[in-house]
């Protein structure tokens, strides 16, 4: 591995690690088309990797190494940069990943197999240069991760771009084993942005920070270079680390600017970071020698948006803003988008409208928050069970009944009955985002502790506990694909719980907290979940902020007549594919009245996490090649016309048992002409897709 910091307005070249500078000098006043850093664009560190030592993709790991144990540290309590990138990379690689050899990983996918699908006998590393900059309005707020990976194999004469904008809450390498890999493996730059979110960990015991490459400072000593900070003054955060000890403050849920209404903006932006460094590296110098010149643009240059699940829905969102057309097409993989209505489009499955279409994320994620957690109960704990029965939200008189009544619910809510079996598995998942998002759309600050709801190391016995020295240091990487420590309820009798040991004032029952996901489905539809009578002004203003914040980020469909694939899977649980694909499709079809290029492929047995596909075989095949296929399609298309595969749905085989490997047979390829009774039809008015 080879550091490498170059000053570019101030000349000359560090010995050692340096920074890019974007600076704001005025160019020479000459004709020539000058490469300019954008104007949101902070100092800029290029490190280069030899793909012996260390590489972009597997942070020199290879195959073997991502598919063992996380690589220990020197030192937990102060590792190095590059020891959390490391890290980092390894638990996002696996966090969207099954990997698994009788999964498919190592066949199917997974870093030893090539750009064509053939695997090959090698660890798969990609030696190339990583940039990592800041997007920021100059306050230090923001502070947008930018990244571009560029590999040796990228050719200015064949010139991609593949976006890789994170999914969930990760930090920067959150789409590193999706998009990313597929357009390292391509010879493509590969721009990723982390959306505003990532890890961000705030702790109020030791007022530390995250900073851009993940190592722990003080928030004085990180200034305006930390991730993120709440916007509290002194007095305020020492009146809240008294009152709440231990609790925790994340970026995704507290930056107070509702990040998700600008993940087209960033995804565009990386984008434009990406040209920046492509032609810092392949155009001339301006007569000055100190510029230069733009040689690679949108003319000469191939960009396909894409990732998975939020950056999925990152990547539609940035086709529909974009204005300086820098975007050729789109291919996502169950994307998390919210269309901006419900009407004016009808999905029909087998010929029959579903139950529910089109519904925010928070909305359905707060009705899941309510049933899943009964759906997942035991006879030795079935508290969240008795109490929807008590407040009139569940009928049935054995737990048996009860959960099948909730499985019920759920249907008439848009869940299909691929999901049935999944739910249980999906319920943590569907508190955080209820939790999470709460905080986000209605820009609450953290002292708010919205619904009674606060975030919080935890003891055995759920009581919030100190994070460790080293859970902090390594918070970057041991915590990228998820939140150290847990939801606690803070009106829990008897005192601040985890939500799982939560009992409500209401009911005395522990109940897994259920009082306050009342309050959060509250804040989704501005009634009362109970009675359904109006709220009390306060929490009806508190419903405001959120549906105000939910508006601001909902999609209008319109592609700009760009080809685009969405794949998705039938039996995903935590993105629906009635509030999220396939109402999609139909906001597009309206929106691009008859002149849309997108299609849609809905794959069975296939859900939104393939880590899932080793424990679940008889239920699940990785929706991840299809990704790949995906992208392939469009690609060849982009780049020599080939027809895009009509929309269709693709009818995978399961397997009987965990030691069966999955083969090409469990997941077909995406058909150039599919059975009749696979196509799905698409109106300006309806989607119909077949059972």
């Amino acid at each position: 591995m080879k550091n490498i910091k170059r000053i570019l307005c101030g000349g000359g070249m560090a010995a050692a690690v340096a920074t890019l500078a974007a600076c704001g000098s005025t160019p020479p006043a000459e004709p020539d088309n000058l490469n300019l850093a954008p104007h949101y664009l902070g100092p800029v560190t290029r490190t280069d990797y030899d793909g012996v030592s260390n590489d972009l993709l597997t942070a020199g790991l290879g195959k073997s190494g991502l598919a063992a144990a996380a690589p220990g540290y020197a030192d937990a309590s102060r590792p190095s940069a590059a020891e959390l990138r490391r890290n980092a990379i390894h638990a996002n690689y696996r966090a969207v990943l099954d990997i698994n050899a009788n999964s498919g990983y190592g066949t199917l996918y997974g870093p030893n197999v090539d750009a064509a699908g053939n695997v090959t006998g090698g660890e798969g590393k990609i030696a190339g240069s990583e940039y990592l900059a800041y997007a920021d309005d100059g306050s230090g707020a923001q502070n947008v991760t930018l990244m571009v990976q560029l590999p040796a194999s990228f050719d200015p004469a064949k010139a991609c771009i593949v976006t890789a904008t994170s999914s969930g809450s990760r930090g920067i390498y959150g789409a590193i084993g999706s998009s990313g890999e597929w357009g390292l493996k391509n010879g493509c730059a590969v721009a990723y942005a982390d959306k505003g979110s990532g890890i961000g960990l705030y702790t109020f015991d030791d007022d530390s920070v995250n900073l851009q490459n993940g190592v722990r400072a003080t928030r004085a000593a990180a200034g305006k270079n930390a991730h993120f900070t709440p916007g509290l003054s002194d007095a305020e955060r020492a009146a809240f680390a008294a009152g709440f000890p231990n609790r925790l403050a994340y970026k995704s849920a507290h930056s107070q600017q509702n990040p998700e209404k600008d993940w087209g903006k960033v995804t565009l932006q990386a984008i434009e970071f990406a040209y920046y460094v492509l032609n810092e590296r392949y155009g001339a110098l301006a007569s000055d020698g100190k510029y230069h010149q733009i040689r690679l643009t949108r003319q000469n240059t191939i960009t396909i948006a894409s990732s998975i699940s939020n950056g999925g829905g990152s990547a539609l969102r940035a086709a529909e803003q974009d204005s300086k057309d820098l975007i050729n097409g789109v291919a996502v993989s169950e994307p998390q988008v919210q269309p901006r209505t419900a009407l004016g489009y009808t999905v029909r499955q087998g010929g029959v409208a579903v139950a529910a279409q089109g519904k925010p994320l928070f909305d359905y994620g707060s009705y899941a928050a309510l049933y899943q957690p009964c759906i997942a109960s035991s006879s030795a704990n079935p508290g969240r069970c008795t109490a929807l029965v008590g407040k009139g939200l569940l009928s049935g008189a054995t737990l048996a009944a009860q959960q099948a009544d909730a499985r019920a619910r759920m249907h008439a809510y848009g869940w299909l009955p691929d999901s049935d079996l999944l739910q249980a598995s999906h319920a943590a998942s569907n508190i955080l985002v209820a939790a999470t998002y709460a905080n986000a759309y209605g820009k609450f600050s953290v002292t708010d502790n919205v619904c009674g709801f606060s975030f919080a190391g935890t003891d055995p016995g759920g009581n919030p506990s100190a994070l460790s020295a080293e859970q902090k240091a390594t918070s970057y990487a041991g915590f990228n694909s998820g939140y150290p420590g847990a939801v606690v309820y803070e009106k829990s009798l008897g005192g601040a719980k985890a939500y799982t040991l939560g009992v409500s004032p209401s009911s005395g029952l522990a109940d897994q907290s259920l009082d306050g996901f009342l309050c959060l489905r509250a804040l989704a539809t501005g009634l009362d979940p109970v009675s359904g009578g109006p709220l009390a002004p306060e929490l009806a203003a508190q419903s405001a902020r959120v549906r105000a914040g939910i508006a601001e980020l909902q999609a209008v469909g319109h592609l700009r007549g760009k080809p685009a694939i969405i794949v998705h899977g039938r039996a995903d649980t935590l993105i629906p594919v009635n509030h999220a694909s396939r109402a999609y499709v139909g906001l597009n079809a309206v929106a691009e009245s008859g002149r849309s290029n997108l299609r849609y492929i809905e794959v069975t047995n296939a859900n939104h996490f393939d880590a899932y596909t080793n424990s679940m075989p008889t239920l699940i095949v990785p929706l991840h090649v299809y990704l790949f296929r995906a992208l392939d399609a469009l690609y060849a298309n982009l780049k020599s016309k080939q027809t895009l595969p009509p929309s269709q749905v693709v009818r995978t085989t399961t397997r009987a048992d965990a030691t069966t490997p999955i083969t090409g047979a469990n997941v077909p390829p995406i058909a150039a002409a599919p059975a009749a009774g696979d196509l799905i039809r698409v109106t300006e008015t309806t989607v119909d897709v077949p059972n």
